[in-house]
C-alpha cells in the first residue's frame, strides 16, 4: 500500500478502480518550414481549425448553460471568447508568416509561451489561466492534427479518475454518474476543476504532483477528499477499515445534514453563527442545503474573469441580487474586488512587480481606480434592497485606506440617490483583517468598522513570511504558530472592547481541529466552504465553551506550533474520541 497526500479540494470518502486519463498529451508536433507561396494555405488551415473548434466549444457552452449554473457555464464562455479573440489568432498568424512555419507549430509555440508565463506566476489566479490557454490551444491542435480523443463522456464503468490536469471542458463533458472521485497532479482549491468537483459533489484530492506516475489504470484507490489523502492498493485490513470509515462517514454526514436547522450552540448554551464562503451565485443553494446561516464571504472576482472587459454594473447587480434573494433574509457579506499585483484585469496592465503579493492589489487597486470601485459599490448597494447585505474591504493595512474606501462608498450612495436607485440605508461596512499592521492597529480600525472578518490565509502568510505557493517553505505556514494565535487573540479582544463582532473567513475557520481553539479565543462567527459546515457545527454543538477557553489559555502559553498541535490533538481525543 502507498499513501499520497495532497490538497483536500472536495469532501467525501470513496474507493474504486483507477482510470488513468492522459489524453491531454499530444503526439510530437511537427515543425515544418514552408515557402511564402504556402502561407495562404496554412492560414486557411488554421482559420478553418479555429472555426471548427469554436463550433465544438459553442456546443459545450450551450450544454453548460442548460445543465449548470450561469457562473460555472461562464468558464466555457470564457474559452469561447479566447477562441474568438482576434489578438490570439493574430499572434499565431504573425508567427506563421514571420517564421514561415506550419500552423500546428505556430499554435504550439504561441500557446506554450503564454502558458509558461502564466504558470510561472506566483498568483494562483494567473496559474489557473494557463489551463484555459491549454484547453483552447489543444482544441485547435486536435482539429489541425485530425486527432480523435477519447471522451470522458463515454465512461461506462464506475472509476476514480486520475489525471495530470483536468481541463474544465473535460470536467463538464465527463459522465459524472460514473466518476466516483478525482485525483490530480495539478490544481488548487481555487482552480476551476476544484470548483466543478465541489459543484458535482465528487470527492477530490488535487496537487498530488506524482499521482499519474504512481497510479496505474486498475489500481484500487481510496480517496479521502476531506483530509487530502489517497491510498493506492490498500491491503484487506486497510480496505476494510476504510469501508467501515466510508459507511460511518456517510451515516454521520447524513445525520448531520438532517440537523442543519439546529443552531451552532455549545453544550453550555453559547450561540455562534456559521456561514459559507462562495465564489459563484450558484453555490448559494448548496450553502443553504448544508445549513449556512448566511454568506460570510462572497468573492466577487469570478465576475471579472472576462478577458475582454470588466463586468458592468448591471451584470454585477444581477449576480449579487441572485445570492441575496436565494439566502432569503440571511446575511450576505460581499467582499469588494480582490485582484491586483500580478492578478491583473485584462485592461489594467502595469509594469512588472518584483513582489506582486505586496503590491498593487485588492483595496489598493480599487482606491486607485475609483470609478471602477464605485461601479461595484453601486451594484452591491442596489442589491441590498433584497435582503441583509454587508460590504467588506480586503487587504486594509491602515486607517487611511479604510477612510478612503468609506468615502468612496458614501459617493456611491450619493450617486444611487441622484439616480433614484434604492439601497438599504443601514448597510454595514467591515474590514478584512489579513495584514499584521491591521491586526496591530485593530483598535483604530474598529472605530470606523461595523465588523471585522479575519482572512487567515494571508494573515498567516504575511505574519510568518511564508509563501504558501512555495513547496520548499509551505510547511512553515502553521495556523497554530504562537505568533498567529497571539495575533488572533489581540484582534478578537480589541474588537470586542470596541463593541464590534469578529468573523473568520479564512481556511482555518473550516478546520475542525482548530474549532475549539477559535471558540476559546472568542470568535463570534465562522465562515467556510459549505461542505465543512456540518462537521464544524458538530464540534461546536458537542463542546462546552468553558473547556474551549481552558484549552486556548493553555495553547497561548505554548512556545511552538508543535506543542500547540499536540495539545489540541490530546484535547480532541478526550472530548471527541470518534473524530
Amino acid at each position: 500500500m502507498k499513501k499520497l497526500t495532497g490538497i483536500p479540494a472536495s469532501s467525501g470518502i470513496v474507493f474504486g478502480r483507477a482510470f488513468l486519463y492522459l489524453e491531454d498529451n499530444f503526439p510530437e508536433i511537427p515543425r515544418n518550414t514552408i515557402g511564402k507561396d504556402q502561407v495562404g494555405g496554412e492560414r486557411r488551415r488554421l482559420l478553418g481549425a479555429i472555426e471548427e473548434a469554436a463550433r465544438e466549444l459553442k456546443a459545450l457552452n450551450d450544454r453548460a448553460v442548460r445543465e449548470m449554473s450561469k457562473e460555472q457555464a461562464a468558464i466555457f464562455e470564457t474559452h469561447l471568447m479566447m477562441m474568438e479573440d482576434d489578438d490570439f489568432t493574430d499572434q499565431i498568424l504573425k508567427r506563421l508568416e514571420t517564421d514561415l512555419i506550419n500552423a500546428e507549430w505556430a499554435v504550439r509555440k504561441i500557446s506554450d509561451d503564454l502558458i509558461r508565463k502564466l504558470a510561472a506566476s506566483t498568483d494562483s489566479y494567473l496559474r489557473e489561466r494557463a489551463a484555459d490557454i491549454s484547453d483552447v490551444s489543444g482544441r485547435i491542435l486536435t482539429k489541425l492534427l485530425s486527432i480523435t480523443k477519447f471522451s470522458l463522456a463515454d465512461l461506462e464503468e464506475d472509476v476514480i479518475l486520475v489525471v495530470h490536469d483536468l481541463l474544465p471542458s473535460e470536467a463538464l463533458a465527463m459522465n459524472k454518474e460514473r466518476v466516483l472521485g478525482l485525483v490530480m497532479d495539478m490544481g488548487s482549491r481555487t482552480s476551476h476543476t476544484a470548483i466543478l468537483a465541489r459543484a458535482f459533489e465528487i470527492p477530490a484530492v488535487l496537487g498530488l504532483s506524482t499521482a499519474t506516475r504512481e497510479i496505474k489504470t486498475g489500481d484500487l484507490l481510496v480517496v479521502n477528499g476531506a483530509d487530502g489523502v489517497v491510498l493506492i492498493n490498500p491491503d484487506e485490513k486497510n480496505l476494510f477499515q476504510y469501508e467501515q470509515a466510508i459507511h460511518q462517514y456517510h451515516a454521520m454526514f447524513d445525520g448531520l445534514l438532517a440537523q442543519t436547522a439546529l443552531p451552532a450552540e455549545t453544550t453550555d448554551g453559547c450561540r455562534f453563527r456559521i456561514k459559507a464562503n462562495i465564489e459563484t451565485p450558484g453555490e448559494s443553494e448548496q450553502a443553504r442545503r448544508f445549513g449556512a446561516e448566511g454568506i460570510g464571504l462572497y468573492r466577487s472576482e469570478f465576475l471579472f474573469l472576462n478577458p475582454e472587459e470588466v463586468a458592468d454594473e448591471e451584470t454585477q447587480f444581477r449576480a449579487y441580487s441572485q445570492v441575496v434573494k436565494t439566502m432569503e433574509g440571511r446575511p450576505v457579506t460581499i467582499r469588494t474586488l480582490d485582484v491586483g499585483g500580478d492578478k491583473l484585469l485584462p485592461e489594467f496592465q502595469s509594469a512588472d512587480e518584483k513582489n506582486p503579493l505586496l503590491g498593487w492589489r485588492a483595496i489598493r487597486f480599487c482606491l486607485s481606480l475609483p470609478e471602477l470601485f464605485k461601479t461595484q459599490l453601486r451594484a452591491i448597494l442596489r442589491a441590498s434592497v433584497y435582503g441583509n447585505v454587508a460590504i467588506m474591504f480586503p487587504m486594509i493595512s491602515g486607517i487611511e485606506e479604510l477612510e478612503q474606501a468609506l468615502d468612496i462608498l458614501e459617493e456611491a450612495k450619493g450617486e444611487c440617490r441622484r439616480r433614484g436607485q434604492a439601497y438599504a440605508p443601514d448597510i454595514k461596512a467591515g474590514t478584512m483583517i489579513e495584514i499584521p499592521s491591521a491586526a496591530m492597529t485593530a483598535d483604530i480600525l474598529a472605530e470606523k468598522s461595523d465588523f471585522f472578518s479575519i482572512g487567515t490565509n494571508d494573515l498567516i502568510q504575511y505574519t510568518l513570511a511564508v509563501d504558501r505557493g512555495n513547496e520548499r517553505v509551505s510547511y512553515l505556514a502553521q495556523p497554530t504558530h504562537p505568533a498567529v494565535l497571539r495575533l488572533l487573540k489581540g484582534i478578537i479582544d480589541t474588537a470586542h472592547e470596541k463593541g464590534i463582532p469578529v468573523a473568520m473567513c479564512g481556511e482555518l475557520a473550516g478546520d475542525t481541529a482548530a474549532t475549539a481553539l477559535l471558540l476559546g479565543l472568542g470568535l463570534d462567527e465562522f465562515s467556510m466552504t459549505a461542505a465543512s459546515i456540518p462537521l464544524v457545527k458538530r464540534i461546536i454543538r458537542g463542546a462546552a465553551l468553558e473547556n474551549c477557553r481552558a484549552l486556548t489559555e493553555e495553547a497561548l502559553q505554548c512556545s511552538s506550533y508543535h506543542q500547540v498541535s499536540a495539545l489540541v490533538e490530546a484535547w480532541m481525543n478526550r472530548f471527541f474520541p470518534d473524530d
